[in-house]
């Protein structure tokens, strides 16, 4: 057990408070640091003056506060377990009594993410309760589990975001051996595990750090308050403070990936970015144990800076998020046009989203109010991208939290996960998405009474601001209980029909993705969006997914005239036979030759040249297939329709 250490620059005197007895810490001295070189904390306490230590070892189990200069007992800022919440005291614990089994981890490029917030994911809201789904998730054809942000936060509820002691687990979830058993069960199931880290800001409830040094400054500002001190005066600890954190996760709970939260909301002027150093400790951390480790980077640059090495001048990320990507997406099959969707309904925006990634590539963004981004090299691999069109920023930074299938049909989200699963990127689902779950995923907090009162306030004005319309004056209260029930998954919708097609859509549309040689290609030159009206079709190499978001065509005009004397019934009845005998039809390129259908999914009609289709729905076609004798096979694949819709 290595003795405890505290950065606490300009106190006097450092104590521990162990049931009623005051143990002192001392300044570290240069032994000390030379000692600790090769222990977990001998980093740390090279970054800069100000550490103290306790020479008096503490067994597994005691609680403890931090004294500074003689005041009230605070918890550790790197303590591993607060066992009674944020407020409470810390716990040392036995990280040598998990059971973690050697993992290599993966190369994620190309895999496909799946995102959970544990606390809605199961009724239970646990770590136990969520790995029983593992099976469920690997027949899925799911490779990597993301956990959103687990440290301790105020209260029994939170996205996670609002933590605070970010070295500790929260205990609503079942604390450090829970999360252990979590990791040690996916990776038993050939999961690996992505963890949501937030190293942008500190959480406003039971946040001491304060007190201990400046963690914080009051030079930068983001939308979740001060800044982190990364570069200023006293930064170097604060930096080895996120460093080591990072470490723990992956020596000492065998995280493999890491999903770095809003990094465009870290200010940093070093010579070195933060982001470099903490994707150079990573590559230090797998070259040493032979460990695949992964840094994914949450960003709204547009910037391909964070992909780029350090060796480069870079910031080392092996992917980011592809904000844009949705964006357009979402804007095609829902018509949703206000916030920062309004440019994402200009022409041309789906198809430039698919090829290039970013829209906003150096032009102008109307939300942000000046010219965005730049442009994605050519030849950056695109697997380096995560796409998606649901994830909690997406769903849960909505107004109301609503998914897609609140707005829009089956039929329509399935064209838009079809575009996304089939595409060049890397592949994110959020939990529920593959059924076409109707549950919510609402901003839930459980803070303090009057913080909460701010936080509802802030909320609603949060929403007016990015004009949303009719739906910002009706935002669930985050303090609500009820928020926080609304947005549990119902594993009971898997029994209805309509869902139990859409998870084998979903299923099958993996299984193509991992099987199909143009669908599994990373090449997005050798793609494009064709689009006529509201059909279209993508195609990926020499195979395509042709598809139509608009209802049937309307009724030709003699088929409508001299009705009069018909009743309703027989005026419908004929009206839904001329949908039918007239849709919209979808002329194929001539050069793409005699194609098998793979798969359909609504009103869909493929013939040798063309689909038609009575309303929403895709067909993927391919002159060859992919299935147990390997891809590129000439003889046609069993078309699968999941869903074929009836005549009514």
């Amino acid at each position: 057990m290595e003795p405890l250490s505290v950065w606490a620059p300009g106190r006097t005197s450092v104590e521990a408070l162990v049931d009623g007895e005051l143990l002192p810490f001392r300044p570290v001295t240069a032994a000390d640091i030379a000692a600790a070189r090769a222990g977990r904390d001998g980093a740390a306490l090279a970054s800069g003056p100000g550490w103290w230590i306790l020479d008096t070892p503490l067994p597994a189990g005691t609680r403890y506060r931090i004294s500074l200069d003689g005041g009230m007992g605070l918890p550790d800022p790197r303590t591993r377990r607060q066992p009674e919440g944020v407020m409470g005291p810390s716990e040392i614990i036995d990280l040598d009594a998990f059971e973690l089994s050697p993992f290599p981890g993966v190369d994620p490029l190309g895999k496909v993410f799946y995102e959970m917030h544990i606390g809605t994911f199961t009724p239970e809201g646990t770590f136990d309760a969520a790995a029983q789904k593992f099976g469920y998730l690997r027949e899925l054809g799911v490779d990597i589990v993301e956990v959103m942000p687990i440290c301790p936060v105020p209260g029994t509820r939170n996205w996670g975001y609002d933590g605070v002691d970010i070295y500790a687990v929260t205990e609503n979830y079942g604390g450090p051996a829970g999360f252990a058993r979590f990791v040690e069960a996916a990776h038993r199931a050939g999961l690996a595990i992505c963890l949501d880290v937030v190293y942008n800001h500190f959480g406003p409830d039971g946040n001491f750090l304060a007190e201990f040094g400046p963690y914080t400054t009051d030079r930068y500002s983001s939308v979740w308050g001060p800044g982190v001190n990364v570069d200023g005066p006293d930064s170097g600890p604060v930096r080895r403070y996120f460093i080591d954190n990072m470490l723990q996760w992956a020596r000492d709970y065998h995280v493999d990936i890491f999903r770095l939260d809003a990094v465009h909301a870290i200010r940093d002027r070093s010579s070195k970015h933060i982001l470099a150093e903490l994707s150079d400790a990573a590559a230090a951390f797998a070259a040493e144990t032979g460990r695949h480790i992964a840094l994914v980077a949450e960003s709204d640059l547009n910037d391909v800076r964070m992909l780029r090495p350090t060796r480069a001048g870079g910031y080392g990320m092996d992917m980011q998020w592809a904000d844009d990507i949705h964006h357009a997406l979402h804007v095609y099959v829902t018509g949703e046009d206000f916030a920062y969707y309004g440019d994402f309904a200009l022409p041309g925006a789906l198809e430039k989203a698919m090829r290039r990634v970013f829209v906003h590539d150096g032009n102008f963004s109307s939300f942000r109010k000046q010219n965005w981004g730049a442009p994605v090299p050519a030849a950056l691999d695109s697997r380096r991208f995560l796409a998606y069109t649901e994830n909690h920023d997406q769903v849960g930074n909505r107004a109301l939290g609503d998914r897609r299938s609140s707005i829009v049909s089956a039929e329509h989200t399935l064209v838009a996960d079809a575009l996304m699963l089939l595409s060049p990127f890397t592949p994110l689902l959020f939990m529920g998405q593959e059924w076409s779950a109707s549950a919510p995923f609402q901003f839930f907090t459980d803070h303090t009474p009057e913080l909460g009162e701010r936080v509802d306030a802030g909320r609603i004005a949060e929403f007016r601001d990015w004009n949303w319309g009719e739906h910002a004056g009706q935002i669930p209260p985050p303090q609500a209980l009820s928020t926080f029930t609304r947005s549990h998954l119902d594993w009971a919708e898997l029994e209805e029909p309509s869902h139990a097609r859409y998870l084998e859509a979903t299923r099958e549309l993996l299984r193509l993705r991992r099987e199909h040689p143009d669908f599994s290609s990373p090449n997005r030159e050798d793609s494009e969006i064709v689009r006529l009206g509201e059909a279209g079709y993508y195609r990926r190499g020499a195979s395509f997914v042709v598809f139509h978001i608009g209802a049937a065509d309307p009724l030709p005009a003699e088929t409508t005239a001299n009705k009069q004397d018909e009743t309703q019934a027989e005026t419908q009845a004929e009206e839904t036979a001329a949908a039918a005998a007239h849709p919209t039809r979808m002329q194929l390129p001539p050069e793409a030759g005699h194609l098998h259908t793979l798969l359909t999914w609504g009103s869909v009609s493929v013939a040798e040249s063309y689909v038609d289709f009575s309303g929403p729905g895709f067909a993927v076609l391919s002159p060859y297939r992919a299935g147990p004798g390997g891809p590129g096979q000439s003889e046609p694949h069993p078309p699968r329709s999941v869903w074929r819709a009836a005549p009514a």
